[in-house]
């Protein structure tokens, strides 16, 4: 934490060399004076992370209730007071207090996304301090600081490499690189971004090999890790489509209700006669039925059930209302490895100066053939090709482990696909490193971007293998093998297959042979320098996920756009990605992000669907770019670097296997299995819970207006309300949590995935929706209010004709819904059986009667009711088979 507001110049720590950066720090390679390091302590601060400013817990709680929907059912808690059903009112305030404890534990969890970042630095530091080493906490390192780093090590602070010796160092966290960096002490490029800075160590990165002397030239909030943090507790969080589109609905229906109210309470008050007392009872009874107060409930419910099911394929939300965001996501910003691909380097060709081989079988379990013009060969009957599988099963430090089967690997990845490749051809490389022992060995190093082993024969002859990057070894070779012996090197034919292989995807490594008449005691650079004899090129590759190709056509086929957004270098992602199926005109490269203006790069945009070498600034501007074209985006991320991007995202996707904390901390969603198959999957949930939202609020709003309907009815006909307000409360009830609570069950529709996602501008309630409320509530109404007024006018008592009323609405909600019962929807018949004994219970039960002021029923009685409802199910399939004949394009939802 910088606890002044002082800090260094911002710095190419990377262009300058070691000496020009300890001048500039003023420190030497011994270190700081203890005297120095308590000035720079007071003028930079501790090097630690500012920790978030927090709201308090109480108030964190009482926003909870900051939203039109809790506070619709805050005035039905009001309602139900004043009518003294205390039961309802009890009801009502513990879904909403339920609904509050629920948000203030979500946000809770959220805000612990920093904390997960902070826990990323290094808590110890081997630090020089007046020329001797020792050990201190991270947090009193300061700029100039001269620090050693050793495997294992995490980066305690950023800092410029002065020394080094086989270093690697994995930063995955910071800049979405799967395989760790190899580092030097060579200055680069003012230019160089920040994932090819090899010459700088980051904080929160981790030492996997080798050691480093390295000097401190960022702290705290100034490093790359501390920027992230900032950018993350900036990072505005955006609310869902759902969410935004709810408080619309409720806030117009919450005024709707009202102005309704107050206008039959007057109408009935100065026109009909009506006592101000019974119109205001009547107004309450109309606010009562008008307000859907178990649609929150259902819509709650509708989530949960979605998140349960998303769970069993293997996708786990942390905040219930972006299980519907899902369903309208319009783009999905995806890493490539171990996402879109397997996570596992295979070797899939093998190029000798004769031939080109193709591998088949991917991964590290080492079972696959070797082909040659499309048939299956023996390699080891190939002279050359098996050379070339001894040489690099000898040139490695990998190794292959087998436990019950499960194939896993002991060091560097590229490295154990050269030993998964010698097995698969059938040879044992533990075998052969006992018969060829090694003598001695250079390590790689990205200065001179090769490794070699020394070895000697029973001969006594020297033979050293190279392994490394093909433009490196093919400037020190002069031969390359041949079935006759060695020859000259035709370079030509090396650079066009090396082309090849980067075109395709592959990673090209060349190995080389140099074999010497005398015994050699150890290696030196000068032994390897040049006349080598090129033995042939492996081109190596991270598959894409099979399942992975399909799940990014059904992307496409769901009008879901695709972007690939990577660290790998542009020439990699664009292979990968034509591999994969993603549609894309060009690569942006990290760079050319940072080098576009604001107008242009969002123009850009629409037209890209990969981008290679980007760190956390360009992933979060390119989510803020997309947005600003109305799109809702899924980013995916496992790293740190990702946290910012993930939190602004409208549904940030989490990896559960190899994903940080401070990823999964900022993400609504987490995958179990990092498979991108299983966003498409949650994606396909998502949209099933968006319709059965709106399939619930088509069953409920025409009973709630219905209801409110009849009792404006009454008052303008001057007639007796046909249901009392705790009447309608009871509907509400029992329809909701039976007839209404089944519809969260719904399966998929055929053709979900098949149509584009919804815009987030679309109303909640289309117009054909609102013609279907409006077309069934009318039938409710007619039958309903109808058999009200002929039991009264046949002389049977208020009572009677209300309890005939009430349940002739439930009849009509049951009929209503039983056409799913019959068509996939198992919970509707149960939810029939289960509604029928409640209105049993209503109807017979005698402290019911009391309660509800209802009145037993003759069976004739019944049969004109069933008789009436019923009509409801004839009428509506009529106008479902009137719309699939005349309207097509309202087909899905008829």
């Amino acid at each position: 934490m910088s606890e002044t507001d002082s800090q260094l110049p911002a710095t190419a720590w990377h262009s300058q060399s070691p000496d020009q950066v300890l001048k500039e720090l003023d420190t030497s390679p011994g270190g700081l004076t203890q005297r120095a390091v308590e000035q720079r302590l007071q003028k930079y601060g501790r090097n630690a992370l500012t920790p978030p400013k927090r709201r308090s817990a109480f108030r964190r709680f009482l926003e909870q209730f900051n939203n039109v929907l809790i506070l619709v059912l805050i005035g039905a808690i009001v309602v139900t007071a004043i009518l003294q059903h205390w039961l309802d009112s009890a009801v009502i305030t513990g879904v909403v207090i339920i609904n509050a404890i629920i948000g203030f534990i979500q946000e809770g969890k959220a805000e612990r996304a920093l904390e997960a970042i902070r826990s990323l630095l290094s808590p110890k530091a081997s630090v020089l301090r007046d020329g001797r080493v020792i050990t201190i906490a991270a947090e009193q390192l300061v700029p100039g600081d001269v620090v050693q780093l050793q495997s294992g090590d995490r980066v305690p602070a950023d800092m410029r490499i002065i020394k080094q010796r086989n270093l690697q160092i994995d930063e995955a966290v910071l800049t979405g690189e799967s395989q760790p960096v190899e580092k030097s002490t060579q200055e680069l490029q003012p230019t160089t971004i920040l994932a090819d800075r090899k010459c700088m160590a980051y904080s929160g990165t981790l030492v996997t090999y080798g050691t480093a002397t390295g000097v401190i030239t960022s702290t705290g909030d100034n490093t790359e890790i501390g920027k992230i943090s900032q950018m993350l507790s900036s990072v505005e969080t955006l609310t869902t489509p759902l969410v935004r589109q709810m408080a619309v609905f409720a806030r117009w229906l919450t005024v709707v209700i009202l102005v309704i109210a107050a206008a039959t309470m007057l109408f009935g008050a100065y026109v009909r006669d009506y006592s101000m007392t019974e119109m205001f009872l009547a107004a309450v009874g109309l606010a009562v039925s008008a307000i859907p107060e178990g649609l929150p409930a259902i819509m709650t419910i509708t989530l949960a059930i979605g998140v349960q099911r998303m769970a069993r394929r293997n996708a786990i939300i942390r905040k219930l209302p972006c299980v519907e965001t899902l369903g309208s996501v319009t783009v999905i910003c995806s890493d490539k490895t171990g996402t879109l691909t397997k996570n596992e380097m295979t070797a899939r060709n093998v190029i000798t100066s004769e031939h080109a081989f193709n591998i088949d079988g991917v991964g590290y379990t080492p079972h696959g053939a070797f082909y040659l013009h499309d048939k299956v060969i023996d390699p080891l009957e190939d002279k050359l090709l098996t050379e070339l599988l001894q040489a690099s099963a000898l040139c490695t430090d990998a190794n292959l482990h087998n436990i019950d089967d499960d194939w896993t690997i002991q060091g560097d990845p590229t490295e154990a696909a050269l030993v998964v490749l010698a097995k698969k051809a059938g040879l044992d490389p533990e075998l052969i490193r006992k018969e060829i022992p090694r003598d001695d060995v250079i390590p790689f190093e990205s200065e001179h971007r090769f490794m070699a082993t020394l070895h000697h024969d029973h001969n006594n002859h020297a033979y050293i293998y190279i392994k490394g990057a093909p433009e490196k070894i093919l400037g020190m070779c002069n031969w390359q093998l041949a079935p006759a012996g060695q020859q000259q090197i035709n370079k030509e034919y090396w650079h066009d297959r090396i082309n090849t292989l980067a075109s395709e995807g592959q990673r090209p490594l060349a190995i080389a042979v140099h074999r010497l008449e005398q015994h050699l005691s150890e290696l030196e650079f000068s032994t390897v320098d040049d006349d080598l004899t090129l033995v042939g090129i492996i081109g190596i590759n991270d598959p894409p996920r099979e399942e992975a190709i399909h799940a990014i056509q059904r992307c496409h086929e769901a009008g879901i756009k695709v972007k690939m957004i990577t660290g790998d270098h542009a020439s990699t992602a664009q292979a990968i990605s034509e591999q994969l199926g993603i549609k894309h005109h060009t690569v942006m490269t990290g760079a050319e992000i940072e080098a576009m203006p604001e107008a242009e790069f969002n123009e850009a945009i629409l037209k890209t669907d990969v981008f290679a070498r980007a760190n956390p600034e360009h992933k979060l501007r390119l989510v803020k770019a997309l947005q600003a074209h109305n799109h809702v985006i899924a980013m995916t991320g496992d790293g740190v670097n990702d946290a910012p991007a993930l939190k602004r995202a409208d549904i940030g996707i989490a990896m559960g296997e190899k994903g940080t904390e401070a990823a999964k901390e900022a993400a609504e969603m987490v995958l179990t299995d990092d498979n991108f198959v299983s966003i498409i999957n949650a994606v396909e949930e998502g949209r099933t819970v968006y319709d059965n939202i709106v399939k619930s609020i088509l069953y409920i709003l025409p009973t709630s207006v219905g209801e409110a309907v009849m009792i404006i009815a009454a008052v303008l006909m001057g007639t007796l309300l046909p249901i009392t307000p705790v009447q309608i409360l009871w509907i509400n009830m029992v329809t909701t949590v039976t007839l209404a609570l089944s519809i969260s069950f719904e399966p998929a529709e055929t053709n979900v995935m098949l149509r584009p996602p919804r815009a987030p501008s679309t109303p909640l309630l289309s117009r054909f929706l609102v013609w279907r409320i409006f077309y069934v509530f009318s039938i409710m109404v007619v039958g309903s209010f109808g058999l009200f007024l002929y039991m009264v006018e046949i002389g049977q008592s208020v009572e009677f004709a209300r309890t005939v009323a009430v349940n002739t609405i439930v009849m009509f909600e049951v009929f209503y819904l039983s056409f799913k019962g019959f068509f996939g929807n198992r919970y509707v018949l149960l939810a029939i059986a289960l509604v029928i004994l409640f209105q049993i219970a209503f109807t017979y039960v005698p402290f019911m009667q009391t309660l509800f002021r209802s009145t037993p029923l003759e069976m004739n009685t019944w049969l004109l009711i069933v008789a009436v409802a019923a009509s409801v199910l004839v009428l509506v399939e009529l106008e479902k088979w009137l719309i699939r004949l005349f309207n097509p394009e309202l087909r899905r939802h008829a």
